[in-house]
Formats: C-alpha cells, structure tokens, sequence
C-alpha cells in the first residue's frame, strides 16, 4: 500500500472513533498538518469525510452508500436476510451473520436482540479468530491446508479464562466443528456472552458464511442456548438450500 493511500487509510480509521480536529489527526500520522490536509480535502470532495463550522472532521455520507454497495455485493446476505429475520423473530435474541474475507471473519449483517442486555457488535467489524463461534465454524470449513496456515497466523489473547489459547487447541477444537456441523463460544471471548453457530453452505457445499445466535447469561444459562441450536441449524439448512446445496 503506497503512503498516500495508507494515510488516508488511517485517517479514516482514526474519524471513525469519534470527530478530530486538524491537529490531533496529524499527529496521529506523524506528519507535518499541511499534508494531512490535503489528505482530508481530497477526501472531502470524495464525499467520505465531512468538515464542520467549527473545523473539526468527522465521517462523510460518501461512505453510507459504499457501505451499502458492499454489503449488496454478498449475495449469502440478501439470501439469508428473511430466514435470519424469523430466526430473530422465534428466538428473540441477537442473530450474526459473519464471512471469511481474506484471513478475516467480519459481522456482514446482524439482528438485534429484543432484550435489554445484548451483545455489542457492529456489520463490517472483524472477529476474534481463535473463540467467536462463527469464525470457528468458517475455519473448520476451509482444507485442513489452508486452515492450518491461517491458525498459524493467529494472536491468541487470552480474553477470558476459557480462551483457547495456543493453534494446537484451536485446530483440536476445529476438527470437533468439522464433525459436529456447529460450533460454540462459551464465554470464551466475554466472560457473559455464550453464542452458538453454523454454517451456510453454497451449491458446491463450500462454507460460505456462518450464522450465531448471541445471548448473556443473564438472560439465558448455556444449557438453554444449547436448547435453540436446532432452530440455528434449521435456519442454516434453509439459507442453505436457497443458495443452491443439496
């Protein structure tokens, strides 16, 4: 990635915690302000970043409809939309639907809960590799080669207790998920949360994204979110068949 693109890059990142002004941002990047400035004028005439009276930036709309135009360009969403609608409907909790997107698992769309304790999570935000259930449930379905390669890669932090947290346990837990068809994150990333997932096939059966359901233990012990695992699956199977598996 050239300089250019690389700052602007990081400025986006930076305006997308919160509004900075001219000064704070170049010294995030560690440049003198007349070249982040320029930066931020070719971005604003793009439309992706916005500039206040009070000369202060923030996030453009320009990349409302970005936003918008990548997610239209994974066709698993569109397909899984009204069967993970009625999946958050029966169940009342937070639905995830997650995809590999190079060596990163990103949330592509996500239900909220009905309840008033829920799971933090934004569309477009990356997963923890080595806990989240559905990006367990994406590992276990690519070639055990490549699999391997992409544990390898990992940071393990230790998030909780339960945190898996060296490769040969990860691909030890893998291979139960290849077996088993769904994969679990108990408390394993927030000491509160326990999630359930399993995985939307295409028509050559290849993994193609991984839909969870998201509960705090303070709505539900383990054992009662293990209880909805078939409704997650038969979801699954659905979107499944509507993307063309057998």
């Amino acid at each position: 990635m050239s300089g250019t693109v690389s700052r602007a890059v990081a400025l986006l990142a930076e305006l997308a915690e919160g509004e900075r002004s001219l000064d704070q941002l170049a010294a995030l990047l560690g440049v003198h302000k007349t070249t982040v400035l320029r930066l931020l004028q070719s971005l604003e005439e793009g439309r992706l970043v916005h500039r206040d009276a009070d000369h202060r930036y923030y996030l453009g709309a320009g990349l409302f409809a970005l936003a918008g135009r990548a997610l239209e360009q994974r066709p698993v969403r569109r397909i899984a939309t009204a069967r993970l609608a009625e999946l958050n409907a029966a169940t009342g909790q937070t639905v995830h639907l997650a995809a590999l997107e190079g060596e990163e698992v990103v949330y592509v769309d996500k239900y909220e809960s009905r309840q008033p304790v829920r799971m933090y999570s934004r569309i477009g935000l990356p997963v923890p590799m080595h806990c989240a259930a559905v990006a367990k449930v994406l590992l276990a379905g690519l070639p055990p080669g490549r699999r391997q390669k992409l544990v390898a890669r990992l940071t393990f932090t230790p998030f909780t207790e339960r945190t898996l947290t060296t490769p040969k346990a990860l691909l030890a837990e893998l291979d139960r998920v290849a077996e088993q068809g769904w994969a679990q994150d108990r408390a394993e990333h927030e000491p509160f949360m326990n999630c359930v997932a399993a995985p939307v096939r295409d028509a050559t059966g290849r993994v193609v994204a991984a839909a969870s359901l998201s509960v705090p233990d303070l709505v539900l012990p383990y054992e009662q979110v293990l209880e909805l695992l078939p409704q997650l699956r038969a979801a699954c199977a659905a979107i499944s068949a509507d993307c063309g598996a057998s």
